[in-house]
């Protein structure tokens, strides 16, 4: 009679084995973590940038259509040559980045656009789904509002250049350019367009952000998406970029960004750039200044 053969069991994995694959597997984790951070981090840089440089080609459209004039940082029912409309330049910029509808909709209550009611959904300040005119590293959006505004007011990622659309005082509460897209002065490469500002800036409602549909400084600079604002601050208006503040620390009067170590900015010539928040104060006041007739330093 032939023997039974005895197979023998499958050997499991003994406790240090498994200790070791687990630690194996951490280290992998470990390792792949910052790599998939940096991808999202580049992915949301590479999105930022576009929003700015459809900013700024937004402002080249209109100039192209009213005779290389600059859209106003605040349009004003007393001032017609502006528009004849109380509303900041990002109403003005609705129709040149796809969002003609709700530009119309704005202007059926010249007085105040920013509460003109938007058929079955709610005003034109609580609309959130405006993607160019937020920044996906912007940490003080919540689902597209102001985090110290949400459900009232609508947050931006973006303020536009006092100094170069807002700098002369026209009639009722307009903020109106000095010069057209065609003879800036220092020139279009040389010369800031929009920078990057959260769009919430201390821990309550009274502190301040920036709301796209707000109509204009006069209303309350607190509020305005605008930067390198003197009329308000002074040569305080020209500090330097934060480098990644948290919300709480984040000031109203300078430019600020999720991204680390840079802002970013458009150039009035349509292109984006990164700066370093190590910038001196010199070189970012003169790339603000659009006039000045200085060389932009080494540091730019």
């Amino acid at each position: 009679m032939a023997a039974l053969k005895v197979r023998k069991g499958r050997r499991g994995f003994t406790l240090i084995e498994l200790l070791v694959v687990i630690a194996i597997i951490e280290i992998l984790i470990g390792l792949l973590l910052p790599a998939v951070q940096k991808v999202r981090a580049a992915a949301a840089r590479m999105s930022c940038s576009n929003n700015l440089k459809q900013l700024q080609l937004g402002v080249a459209n209109y100039a192209g259509t009213y005779n290389e004039r600059l859209p106003l940082l605040t349009s004003a029912t007393g001032y017609p040559a502006g528009g004849n409309y109380n509303g900041c330049i990002l109403i003005t910029l609705l129709p040149y980045i796809e969002q003609e509808a709700l530009y119309k909709i704005a202007l059926t209550s010249p007085g105040n656009t920013w509460d003109a009611a938007v058929p079955g959904s709610t005003t034109v300040r609580q609309q959130t789904g405006i993607k160019t005119y937020q920044c996906p590293s912007d940490p003080t959006l919540s689902s597209g509002y102001s985090a110290v505004q949400v459900n009232a007011w609508a947050g931006t990622s973006y303020s536009a250049n006092f100094q170069v659309f807002g700098a002369v005082r026209a009639g009722g509460n307009a903020d109106a350019p000095r010069y057209g897209i065609g003879n800036i002065p220092d020139g279009t490469s040389n010369t800031v367009g929009f920078g990057e500002q959260f769009s919430a800036h201390g821990a309550s409602s009274a502190s301040g952000g920036n709301l796209w549909a707000y109509p204009g400084i006069d209303w309350s600079w607190q509020w305005t998406p605008v930067i390198a604002n003197t009329r308000t601050h002074g040569t305080a208006a020209y500090g330097v970029p934060q480098n990644n503040p948290t919300q709480a620390t984040a000031d109203k009067r300078l430019c600020q960004s999720g991204h680390s170590g840079q802002v970013l900015v458009s150039l009035m010539d349509g292109s984006v750039r990164g700066v370093n928040t190590s910038v001196t104060a010199t070189t970012w006041q003169y790339a603000l200044q659009g006039d000045d007739g200085q060389t932009l330093g080494s540091d730019w």
